[in-house]
């Protein structure tokens, strides 16, 4: 057996190839397959919690806030709160999850850009650690909604630093014209402040930022916390108050092809940050991706292959990144031993969509054929959680593999689920 190198991997902790076959912590994709079906996410559990113990321990005078979106499940957030990381949410739905799955309400951080009046009073209602305000009129609402519940709520005010992070322009969110958060240029985070110290009903946690996703560049870091640390310390000035907290968000990236660029690791972003941020400011940091991204592998089955198209049992709606975003990944035989030479194929899904592209040009063996088992790594983060049912396809499950054991978190998808929805 091949054990698959761990430093700036892009294969999961756990994984191995025997026989031309790859193994995830003992466990071969034939025999998953075969008992959960195809498309199959198969999740390396000790991965992921390798990973959240890796930033609990870059960051042990902070505070580590899992960012949901990435991907979530009940199963999950036990993990999350066994290993003492708090969690982010951004809707009713991750907040009922959150719930579901035995986090401690004060742990949680509520975010978004236009959270309901019905969102916002049941995270009110169920005691959430903070909500993250996004805007004036968000602050009005959350006020409301604590002064009706008769509780003072704490708050976060997420500021726009002026930072344009080196990434895609939809992951860039620290810029001017970006629509999350208040500007710090214009004076709209200055006087969120203020509004937020005048109401009864709301308690100031701290300053929150976030300038991207999928992020290498640490100086891009390093110049957001300098300006959100400058205007900490002119807003305690001006108010006479002590914030004290500083939350610098996530985005750290990793590797989706063997040629890209080694990933800075939780330890080198918290060494760049704790030389900005003083140290009676208490920091925190979400990452998501880095930490959901690298421990998954998402198993498709070939179904028909002609003109190196190489045709798999699912596609756009259990992957939408590569046609919303053009992001790229890379694949590799994993049912079987091939000594044919490769050929560069492009994988393409099974939806009417000309744009049903998963990968384009990978190196593949010319005898790949129907049956076969393709597996494409790095496909834990911002896959299951933003897949949809384009054409009616339902949702693939999703598998936690640990010590020659696997069961399911997520559930696959069923026709009978599908056809709930209509009356």
């Amino acid at each position: 057996m091949n054990t698959i190198s761990v430093r700036d991997q892009i294969w999961p902790a756990g994984a191995a190839w025997a026989d031309g076959e790859l193994t995830v912590a003992g466990l071969g994709v034939r025999g998953l397959a075969a008992e959960f079906g195809t498309p199959l996410y198969i999740l390396d559990a000790a991965d992921f919690r390798a990973r959240c113990s890796a930033w609990r321990q870059a960051f042990p005078d902070g505070d580590v806030h899992y960012g949901g979106k990435a991907f979530l499940a009940p199963a999950v957030v036990g993990w999350l709160a066994e290993l003492g990381l708090c969690l982010d949410v951004c809707s009713g739905g991750e907040l009922a999850v959150a719930r579901v799955g035995g986090m401690p309400p004060e742990r949680v951080v509520f975010h978004g850009n236009n959270k309901s009046a019905a969102e916002i009073r049941q995270a009110v209602a169920w005691g959430v650690g903070c909500i993250v305000l996004d805007s004036r009129h968000e602050l009005e609402r959350v006020a409301r909604a604590a002064a009706e519940a008769g509780t003072r709520q704490p708050v976060m005010i997420r500021v726009k630093p002026g930072v344009d992070a080196d990434t895609h322009a939809s992951w860039a969110t620290g810029g001017e014209r970006t629509k999350f958060g208040l500007s710090m240029a214009s004076g709209e985070a200055a006087e969120a402040v203020r509004r937020v110290l005048s109401e009864p009903s709301l308690e100031l946690a701290g300053l929150h930022s976030h300038i991207g996703s999928q992020i290498f560049g640490l100086d891009q870091f390093a110049e957001a916390a300098r300006r959100m640390v400058a205007f900490l310390r002119a807003v305690e000035r001006e108010h006479h108050t002590v914030i004290g907290r500083l939350d610098l968000g996530g985005g750290l990236g990793i590797r989706y092809l063997p040629g890209d660029q080694p990933a800075p690791t939780p330890a080198d972003l918290a060494d760049v940050l704790q030389t900005v941020v003083p140290a009676d400011i208490r920091i925190a940091v979400e990452p998501g991706r880095s930490i959901a991204g690298p421990g998954t592998v998402a198993v498709y089955e070939v179904g028909t292959v002609k003109e190196r198209f190489v045709a798999v049992d699912g596609g756009m709606s259990d992957n939408p990144r590569p046609a919303t975003y053009g992001a790229a990944y890379t694949a590799a035989l994993a049912s079987r031993r091939s000594d044919a030479p490769t050929e560069a194929m492009t994988i393409v899904g099974k939806h009417c969509e000309s744009g049903d592209v998963l990968i384009e040009d990978v190196a593949l063996p010319a005898d790949i054929a129907p049956g076969d088992l393709i597996a494409i790594p790095c496909s834990g983060a911002y896959q299951r959680s933003a897949a949809g049912n384009y054409n009616l396809v339902a949702r693939p499950p999703v598998v936690a593999v640990e010590e020659n054991a696997a069961h399911v978190i997520v559930r696959r998808e069923t026709e009978e689920d599908l056809l709930r929805l209509y009356p």
